[in-house]
């Protein structure tokens, strides 16, 4: 009897056998990846920094993206404080002049004529990397202090890895108090900036690993990108 039963078990079609077990195994397939997803934007989402950083170690330069007064002002305040050498200014509007500029900084107004570069061909996340390499090579630094807006900060690390990875990348996030971090799910705004910056992330994040991976295989040497807290 059990022997009949069995039997018949193995005449059963699988769960995923025929043309209703292969739609199961596709809505299966992408409702696994919509939670991982969700998953993911929940953690990228609690991961972005809600508090100034007070202190930050020295480097060779400092590169603010544009995107914020706020930006510039630290940017400077950084350089007048002595934490880097030199400030690239990227991704400024082509119309802005240096001394539009110059009235965005609180503190190292000073230092404009001396140890700021300007770049206004940044269009993107992309470009500002872009630039910033070429930037870094053109003055041999071997470590980097990034400013940009504290949810800006993961994809901005990510393109920056990609192209300096030999460069020690500091993040010093700029909060942005119009960004409600805190219960940011009950704010729509918030939410969909925060979605929208997750959805750029994670192309950048995918450029980083593969071009990890490539360096690994080729066996480049390489310093971390991005520095502890100090």
């Amino acid at each position: 009897m059990s022997e009949e039963r069995t039997e018949e078990q193995d005449e059963r079609p699988g769960r995923f056998s025929g043309f209703l077990g292969g739609v199961r195994l596709i809505f299966d397939g992408v409702l696994f990846l919509f939670v991982l997803f969700f998953i993911g934007f929940a953690v990228f989402a609690s991961g972005i920094e809600r508090e100034p950083r007070e202190a930050v170690r020295q480097a060779d330069g400092i590169t603010v993206l544009t995107g914020g007064p706020d930006r510039i002002d630290r940017a400077m305040k950084l350089l007048a404080e002595g934490k880097g050498k030199r400030v690239l200014i990227t991704g400024v509007y082509r119309a802005t002049t240096k001394e539009e500029l110059k009235k965005l900084a609180s503190e190292g107004g000073q230092y404009f004529a001396c140890c700021v570069d300007i770049d206004k061909e940044a269009r993107n996340t992309i470009d500002n990397a872009t630039e910033t390499a070429e930037w870094v090579a053109q003055h041999q630094f071997r470590s980097v202090i990034v400013v940009t807006s504290n949810y800006h900060m993961p994809r901005a690390l990510a393109e920056l890895g990609r192209v300096l990875p030999s460069v020690l990348l500091i993040a010093y996030p700029v909060i942005d108090k119009n960004v409600h971090l805190e219960r940011w799910w009950t704010y729509p705004g918030t939410t969909k900036l925060l979605m929208s910056e997750y959805l750029k992330y994670l192309p950048a994040l995918g450029r980083l690993g593969l071009t990890k991976l490539v360096n690994l295989l080729l066996g480049r040497d390489k310093v971390a990108e991005t520095a502890p807290e100090p």
